[in-house]
């Protein structure tokens, strides 16, 4: 189970942007890799189509792996550990492991 997911504020701790904050847009979970968004940005170079009237070189984001990402507590204003606390039966939830938060 990955500990990350859709919208989640995700920090880079390693890679040509690290220190970078960012918002996850899509987590690809078979080759445990995330979309963040202003993250990992490449220039790529678009025909001109019927959907793309303009073409020309377009910057995109490209995936990165989840290892080199950390989840970013708002209430400890650092990238933090997750971990899951069961609640009841059988729901999960996750928590910040340094405050203890349910995020």
């Amino acid at each position: 189970m990955l500990r990350i997911k859709k919208n989640d504020i995700v920090q880079v701790i390693k890679g040509k942007d690290k220190g970078k904050k960012g918002k996850v847009l899509a987590v690809l979970a078979i080759d445990k890799k995330a979309i963040v968004e202003g993250i990992n940005m490449v220039k790529k170079a678009m025909r001109k189509t019927r959907d793309n009237q303009q073409g020309g070189i377009v910057s995109l984001e490209r995936p990165l792996q989840i290892a080199n990402l950390m989840f970013f507590c708002k209430n400890c204003d650092k990238p933090v550990r997750i971990g899951f606390k069961l609640i009841g039966n059988e729901n999960k939830v996750r928590i910040c492991r340094a405050c203890k938060a349910t995020l």
